[in-house]
């Protein structure tokens, strides 16, 4: 499969900028950096780079199996405030775990999921960064040939909170159910951590309809750095020109 994504940027980002930003990635294991024993699996975050020019650094702070919940109780967002400075930018993506309502100390309600999207948000203006909202990815989940919402209501707390708030949004549930729709049940796996037995890490092979290959990060980090570029925010100024992305 070959994705192309073709930045033309209006004219005033036609000069690279000159200082230095970060931006941060906040959320779960789709988009998280991952260790060599799980390779294949892949997050997106692990690709985003690749997009923007070299005074932009993209600093993943996502982990596997975290929360809106856990990720604060767990003081990682403490961690990254520390580091934030002004004019930097955060990534915000749960969703996956808060589902989990039946697991103490991850799951959340949607309106505690609400509640701490608006504490990160909040925090990151008071930081005077600016926070990007970001819906979860989709989960490979055909039925009968059709893609089938495995978020209830979680991605629309998303939405109608940045409608609510003027916060961009990337709306990933949106693009990733394009992407995989229109692949097909049987060519979309791919893009998701399905592995043979014999592999040193799965020795009995894996099915995971979740977590990203490397392909499908590659294929989802193309979906955000577009994403971006049509928040038309200054962040779009640190994307490269053209992209070929061939995977």
């Amino acid at each position: 499969m070959k994705i192309v994504l073709g930045v033309i940027l209006p004219l005033f980002f036609a000069m690279m900028p000159s200082t230095h930003r970060t931006v941060y990635i906040i959320g779960d294991s789709t988009a998280a950096d991952k260790e060599k024993k799980v390779f294949p699996e892949t997050g997106w975050g692990m690709e985003l780079g690749r997009f923007f020019t070299p005074n932009l650094k993209v600093d993943n702070r996502a982990m596997n199996g975290r929360s809106t919940r856990s990720f604060i109780n767990e003081k990682r967002w403490a961690s990254v405030l520390t580091a934030l400075k002004a004019k930097d930018y955060v990534l915000i993506q749960f969703g996956h775990n808060d589902e989990k309502i039946d697991k103490p100390g991850i799951g959340t309600s949607l309106a505690e999921y609400k509640l701490n999207l608006i504490r990160y948000v909040q925090d990151t203006q008071a930081k005077k960064a600016y926070p990007i909202l970001l819906t979860p990815i989709v989960r490979r989940n055909f039925k009968d040939g059709i893609l089938m919402d495995t978020h209830s209501g979680y991605p629309d707390v998303v939405r109608k909170l940045a409608d609510s708030l003027h916060i961009p949004l990337i709306d990933m549930q949106a693009k990733t159910e394009k992407l995989l729709t229109g692949l097909g049940e049987q060519a979309s796996v791919k893009l998701f951590n399905h592995v043979s037995a014999g592999h040193v890490n799965y020795p009995e092979g894996k099915k995971d309809n979740t977590h990203l290959s490397p392909d499908g990060a590659k294929a989802v980090a193309a979906l955000v750095a577009e994403g971006i570029l049509e928040t038309k925010t200054g962040l779009a100024g640190y994307l490269k020109k053209k992209q070929d992305f061939k995977e």
